[in-house]
């Protein structure tokens, strides 16, 4: 009964969201129902001295619990790394960067080749913009009329700017930051030692398969090479040209304050002095200490809409995943896979293809990826894996789901943009997020250690 009950449970997460429901509250609603029907057939879902003597009531203190843990370390942790990449975009630095990588594109002769290079430039371009769709949206009026004035058809063009949010790079990415925490590693081996060469070779091998894959589409759909005159938009910048390494200043920052170099710093700690630094050289560019202050309300602004969608997602999350575990469903997963033999890699791929999935169906890389990685502290601990090998192909996976969604952000904007059905981009993706959804996984199932 109890496995019946959440299978329902999730086939109806899946359904709801979909159809646009809230993610954050089908979750919670999910993962109360489970913790409601947990106590209902006699299961305990907090320890003994915690309790508030109320089985039922019980429910309400595991959300309080999770509130309270969610919103302190690791929650203010992910809404100070948003306030500063809502800040970033307010004062112009992240266009800076756009401008000056889209900028050499226009030198470059062979289509294809420019395809090439222009998605390993928005690869790069990821660090400072962190949002699937406003890159996708900044990308589009900067370097695909570049693109198609070189001669590459619009549905390989569109293809190139909805590609880079599929690989994370970035090592200070929220999603990063909350995959290294539940793994309880270090952020700076999570992200450079494990995830970052897997992230590398994704975007190596989805790099070679759009060159061919965008290469025989065009052959069949009879496209010729053809300049076309577009205007190309130029983004209206008033920031120096050095502002562009501002948004990289957290990364750089991690890697200076790591103990050795430098005192080890807390990475909020990092982000503040970022944000402080930031706020100086604004204040001497302007020579005016109101402005400074109004233009800092956008990275609290920031932060708030972080708390308001990540960390609420995340609370609700863990609350549907403690459901899952209370009822039952994540020990019979476990016997399950173990019973196949090879356990280790079997569950690897089936959490880094369910994540997949859901986030085809959903649209959203963050709700299924948060909804997951709340399983992976108990299926590490209880079939003795090392969480990163779990960890990882889900944080990329999630992400290429998203990015052959017919109904995600970033696809419908940039589809949209180009002229082009959302499923015709989806066409012109399959290959290449298909490909690097395999990279991944053999990339984690040799180069990490079940």
């Amino acid at each position: 009964m109890e496995i019946l009950i959440s299978l329902l449970t999730i086939i109806a997460v899946g359904y709801y969201i979909m159809k646009g429901y809230s993610a954050t509250g089908i979750l919670m609603t999910a993962g109360m129902f489970l913790l409601l029907v947990s106590v209902i057939l006699g299961h305990q879902i907090i320890q003994t001295d915690n309790t508030t003597g109320s089985v039922y009531l019980d429910v309400l203190e595991y959300v309080k619990n999770l509130l309270q843990n969610r919103g302190g370390g690791l929650g203010m942790l992910i809404m100070v790394l948003c306030g500063f990449a809502a800040y970033m975009s307010h004062i112009g630095a992240n266009d800076m960067v756009v401008k000056l990588a889209s900028h050499p594109l226009q030198y470059i002769k062979s289509p294809y080749l420019l395809m090439i290079i222009a998605y390993f430039l928005t690869c790069l371009m990821s660090f400072a913009v962190n949002s699937a769709t406003g890159l996708g949206v900044l990308l589009m009026a900067t370097i695909y009329p570049i693109m198609v004035n070189m001669g590459i058809s619009r549905g390989a063009a569109a293809a190139i700017c909805a590609s880079p949010a599929a690989i994370i790079l970035s090592p200070t990415s929220g999603d990063v930051v909350l995959a290294a925490e539940v793994a309880k590693i270090p952020l700076t081996t999570f992200a450079f030692s494990y995830t970052l060469p897997i992230s590398i070779i994704a975007i190596l091998s989805i790099a070679i398969s759009h060159f061919f894959w965008q290469k025989y589409l065009d052959k069949r759909e009879g496209f010729v090479p053809e300049p076309i005159t577009m205007e190309i938009k130029e983004i209206n910048i008033k920031v120096p040209l050095f502002y562009a390494i501002l948004p990289f200043m957290p990364i750089i920052g991690v890697l200076i304050f790591n103990g050795k170099i430098a005192p080890k710093l807390d990475i909020v700690t990092i982000i503040v002095l970022c944000l402080v630094i930031t706020a100086t050289l604004e204040f001497i560019r302007c020579f005016d200490a109101k402005k400074m202050y109004e233009d800092l309300t956008f990275a609290y602004k920031g932060m708030a809409d972080a708390f308001s969608s990540v960390v609420i997602l995340l609370v609700a999350a863990g609350t549907f995943a403690q459901g899952l575990s209370t009822i039952g469903f994540i020990n019979t997963l476990i016997n399950s896979v173990q019973t196949l033999g090879s356990g280790h890699m079997i569950m690897m791929i089936m959490l880094a293809l369910i994540t997949a999935l859901a986030a085809i169906v959903t649209g959203s890389g963050n709700a299924p990826f948060y909804a997951f990685i709340e399983l992976i502290p108990r299926l590490a601990t209880n079939m003795n894996i090392n969480p990163a090998y779990l960890t990882i192909p889900m944080l990329q996976a999630s992400n290429l789901g998203r990015s052959l969604s017919p109904v995600s952000g970033v696809v419908v904007a940039v589809s949209g943009m180009a002229k082009i059905s959302p499923f015709d981009l989806m066409k012109r993706m399959s290959v290449p997020m298909i490909t690097g959804f395999l990279t991944v996984i053999i990339s984690t199932q040799i180069l990490i250690t079940p």
